[in-house]
């Protein structure tokens, strides 16, 4: 699991811009290179699909979201029965939503995305 989370980390780092847009059909959000490439490493094409629904759903309160997926310590995970969140921000530290996942396959510990214009990207494309 460590070599698969450190070759998707190093792979991230490659991605600056974005040649392509890729869209998810029934939303009509736009998502990136980056994204498309941890899609299919991580298997997360649920996280594009999630976060776009709801970082869509705040774009009346902001115009730039943050998406930060965070893995909860065990300590953490015991008390509030979620094993990881994601919450959304302005990009000011104002949290506009906060979703808590009971169970997750998703790789990574850590990872903030970028939620502007009907696209989601990494940071690193924006």
């Amino acid at each position: 699991m460590k070599a698969q989370v450190n070759e998707i980390k190093e792979g991230l780092q490659h991605f600056h811009g974005t040649e392509m847009f890729y869209q998810i059909p029934l939303l009509r959000t736009r998502f990136t290179d980056g994204l498309k490439y941890l899609a299919n490493v991580a298997d997360c094409f649920w996280l594009i699909t999630d976060t776009s629904v709801i970082a869509k759903s705040l774009m009346n309160r902001s115009e730039f979201v943050t998406i930060d997926f965070k893995r909860l310590p065990e300590d953490e995970q015991v008390v509030t029965g979620y094993e990881a969140e994601i919450i959304y921000t302005d990009g000011n530290d104002n949290v506009l939503e906060k979703h808590g996942y009971r169970a997750t396959h998703f790789p990574l510990d850590e990872l903030r995305l970028f939620f502007v214009n009907d696209t989601l990207m990494l940071p690193s494309e924006y």
